[in-house]
């Protein structure tokens, strides 16, 4: 009697089918996983921009710039200088951008941020524009969280 040593081509030839149906369902599921995370990203942002320009405007609020003759232009939020329209902060880099502090993995361009890797120019389905706010409205925080399709 001879001692079976190692496994048959059918045995294998099994395992790699059934990898490879394995594979043709997960694989989807991970590529789908990298929009999913891009959209939570962008969704993420535009709560740390409400936030950002309620806390501008509390401030600006406890300066009592809205009982003042000259109601300030700026205020300072953890060191940064935030440029103000209205009591809330302004579309640009000295104004929510200042009040985010911190916008290291987005780039943004007159109130528009957008992932790092996504060009030079935002996307049209994952972004978060910031309007600043007019003298009847606040801010308007629109968001586009779609990332190429989650």
């Amino acid at each position: 009697m001879t001692k079976q040593q190692g496994f048959t081509l059918i045995e294998l030839v099994t395992v790699i089918i059934i990898l490879g149906i394995l594979a043709a369902f997960a694989v989807p599921r991970f590529i789908n996983l990298t929009s999913s995370a891009r959209a939570a990203t962008i969704d993420g942002l535009s709560g740390s921009i409400k936030a950002a320009s309620a806390l501008a405007h509390a401030a600006y609020i406890v300066k009592d710039g809205s009982g003042m003759a000259t109601p300030p232009s700026t205020i300072a939020m953890d060191g940064a200088t935030v440029d103000l329209i209205h009591g809330y902060p302004t579309a640009s880099s000295r104004g929510i951008a200042a009040a985010l502090q911190n916008v290291d993995s987005f780039q943004h361009a007159s109130g528009t941020f957008w992932l790092k890797g996504d060009g030079g120019t935002p996307p049209d389905d994952c972004k978060v524009t910031y309007a600043a706010a007019s003298s009847t409205t606040p801010p308007v925080i629109t968001v586009k969280d779609q990332c190429g399709g989650a």
